[in-house]
């Protein structure tokens, strides 16, 4: 099943709380993951940030638009019971709670106001059902598409010794080759037999990844992998590294499933992702914070 949108987990949700009782945000997240047939996978299928479960954070608008209508009131931190309003509104049997449906209640209509929204003209989070940490995160991966594309296009035009640098740049930032000079020698020195450098694992220099970097649009098909691990064999090696700025062919990643040598292929989504991590060919236009009240603050006990 699909994970449900805030909107059609209100009704749900305040029919959990119809027994007048209180109860917690955790309580009232397994309850109607259960009304709603969720899997496992799909309670922790995350937001793209990592940084919450998808169910839960729908949840958690459902219940905030439900309190800013007067329908469940909070007792406690993190805990929630159903008001008498709410309890009225179960009576007349709604088919369903939805943000239209919540504008009946002035305080409702006074939360909106707060948020700039016009009544008549619905937001787009609304419009689209989603939370507007969604709206957001998905506005934010788009950005990061289209940017991942640009830094494609333009690895595609530069020159096979600048994107050397390029990859000697990234391997650097996330922490492998010791410092960017070694990596900067070890990349395009040893042309032996499919590998086109060595670099450091880490900066002590314990063990070492060989390296093969290639510019290309076609994909990269399982013999041209295979003459990459002959190689690592010829040097008694056990790990490598293989990146493109193409792809790889499915035969080509079960070739290195199935081997006893540790190979990592980073085609070239992967590679435009890592360099947007680790802040490679980019630079920050503008950041953004994402805050909540601070409940701790506001107690008086």
């Amino acid at each position: 099943m699909t994970i449900p949108n805030y909107q059609m987990c209100m009704l749900p949700l305040l029919k959990f709380y119809a027994d007048g009782k209180e109860h917690s945000f955790r309580e009232a997240i397994d309850a109607l993951a259960k009304e709603f047939h969720l899997t496992e996978n799909e309670q922790r299928e995350m937001l793209p940030s990592g940084q919450q479960e998808i169910f839960d954070n729908r949840i958690g608008w459902a219940r905030t638009y439900m309190k800013k209508a007067g329908l469940i009131e909070a007792t406690k931190r993190g805990v929630n019971k159903i008001t008498q309003r709410g309890l009225d509104l179960l009576k007349k049997k709604p088919a369903k709670i939805d943000v239209t449906s919540l504008e009946q209640f002035q305080e409702f209509k006074a939360f909106k106001a707060l948020r700039h929204t016009k009544t008549d003209d619905e937001p787009e989070l609304e419009l689209n059902n989603k939370t507007p940490e969604e709206t957001l995160e998905g506005a934010y991966q788009k950005l990061r598409t289209d940017l991942a594309a640009d830094l494609l296009q333009k690895m595609m035009t530069c020159s096979p010794t600048f994107f050397e640098r390029l990859v000697v740049e990234v391997i650097v930032r996330m922490g492998y080759g010791g410092t960017r000079k070694d990596a900067g020698r070890a990349i395009g020195k040893s042309g032996d037999g499919g590998i086109d450098g060595i670099i450091k694992e880490d900066k002590l220099g314990l063990d070492a990844i060989y390296i093969q970097a290639k510019r290309w649009e076609n994909t990269v098909g399982r013999p041209e992998i295979q003459k990459f691990v002959g190689a690592l064999t010829g040097q008694r090696a056990k790990k490598g590294l293989f990146i493109t700025t193409s792809d790889f062919s499915s035969e080509a990643e079960d070739y290195v499933s199935r081997i006893d040598a540790k190979v990592i292929l980073i085609n070239g989504e992967t590679l435009a992702q890592l360099m947007i991590d680790h802040n490679v060919g980019v630079s920050t236009v503008g950041s953004y914070e994402i805050k909540k009240v601070d409940s701790d603050y506001f107690s008086e006990e």
